[in-house]
């Protein structure tokens, strides 16, 4: 029966195989975040503040450090196993981890845990764009980056349901045991995917000797990568405090950082689709600019003008990410898409570690607002770093007119 599947039958399944895992991965990732004030409260455990920003900081960064070596492996063993054992380890590892009794063997395997992160990103972004090379792969990225803030969403609805009532050892363990069960349940449906395999050794006529199209270019988007990932970051992490300096109660800020987060899963999935009519630059350019401007506008709104600027701010800071995503695939062909993937998600994490940090001083040193409106600078210098992309991609028409096809 697999085989009377056609291949646009198999291309839709690998897609929803790649959203679906990416849902499981971020909710998985993100859970952490709202069990942080139980964790420290665990009287077994006690606690600095110092030690659970750590605990953050190891489990993002773990899930990050292994990106690079999975993208060298997916080129032999192909992508589908390595997302399912990469997944399947970073569920076991919450499950494991709630078992921790002191800090040193909860940071250790918070940090084994977290390295099962490292597969979902570049493999799924790879397998992917090859199963959408030739059309719609700006729309297919963009729906599995949207699947990811899904994930997102759901953690912190997760935590709430169980946490208070069962604690968080119990939630960590019934979330990673149901990871666990259904990613092994995704092992069932891989004949009905295409592509799972090793890419083929064919390159693209254009290519470098170390297979780029233009090197100049990937730079360019990876330094840009650099920079949305920063902006969107330094928001996520400043804005709450600028709610509460306009006198917002816990409740709002909590509200408003759910509408920043809403739109920002809008526009990774309503941007992907917009890259395939209007250019690559020409998105970034309309959302970044808009990020910039209503960064500003944060300042200066009133309260009750706060929810709709959150669901447009969301739309750019988060939007822009789907098209940079997309955009790696033209300068990579599609048997090393999972290496530079690789390389490209690395680079990226760069900017969500230096940012807060950096903003973090800054706001130390003098304040909030003034924090903010330089995150406003920063994103703004995205737009002329990202201009020289349209030499790259061959797209010659002025930023903002319609361009045919994807990029």
């Amino acid at each position: 029966m697999d085989r009377d599947l056609t291949q646009a039958t198999r291309a839709r399944r690998t897609l929803v195989f790649g959203s679906v895992t990416h849902v499981w991965n971020d909710l998985l990732f993100a859970l952490f975040i709202p069990l942080l004030p139980l964790i420290r409260d665990d009287p077994e455990l006690g606690l600095s503040y110092t030690q659970v920003g750590l605990l953050r900081t190891a489990h993002a960064g773990a899930s990050t450090a292994l990106q690079i070596p999975f993208g060298f492996l997916a080129e032999r063993t192909g992508e589908f196993w390595l997302l399912l054992g990469g997944n399947a380890w970073a569920a076991l590892g919450l499950v494991i981890l709630a078992g921790a009794t002191a800090f040193p063997w909860l940071l250790s395997w918070t940090l084994i845990g977290g390295l099962g992160g490292s597969t979902q990103h570049p493999l799924a972004s790879g397998l992917v764009s090859r199963v959408y090379d030739a059309s719609g792969r700006s729309t297919a990225i963009g729906t599995v980056n949207f699947a990811g803030d899904l994930g997102k969403m759901a953690a912190p609805a997760v935590a709430l349901v169980l946490a208070p009532r069962y604690g968080w050892r119990a939630t960590m363990r019934f979330v990673g045991l149901a990871g666990v069960v259904s990613i092994a349940l995704f092992g069932l449906f891989r004949r009905g995917l295409t592509h799972t395999g090793p890419a083929g050794r064919t390159r693209s006529i254009d290519a470098g000797s170390d297979g780029l199209a233009t090197r100049g270019g990937f730079i360019l988007l990876s330094v840009a990568g650099f920079m949305d990932s920063a902006a969107r970051r330094g928001a996520l992490v400043f804005l709450p405090f600028l709610m509460r300096d306009k006198g917002m109660g816990t409740e709002q800020f909590l509200v408003m950082t759910f509408l920043l987060l809403t739109g920002g899963a809008a526009g990774k999935l309503v941007c992907g689709w917009l890259d395939e009519r209007y250019g690559s630059v020409s998105i970034i350019w309309g959302t970044k600019a808009l990020s910039a401007a209503l960064l500003v506008a944060t300042l200066f709104v009133p309260v009750w003008a706060m929810a709709p600027t959150m669901v447009l701010l969301g739309i750019g800071l988060n939007g822009t990410s789907s098209v940079l995503y997309a955009t790696v695939a033209t300068f990579v062909p599609p048997r090393l898409r999972s290496r530079y993937y690789g390389f490209f998600y690395t680079t990226s994490e760069g900017g969500t570690t230096i940012a807060p940090l950096l903003l973090g001083l800054l706001a130390d040193l003098v304040d909030v607002r003034t924090a903010v409106a330089v995150m406003a600078v920063a994103t703004a210098m995205i737009l002329p770093v990202s201009l020289p992309l349209r030499r790259h991609l061959g797209d010659n028409a002025p930023v903002g007119a319609g361009k045919a096809g994807g990029g």
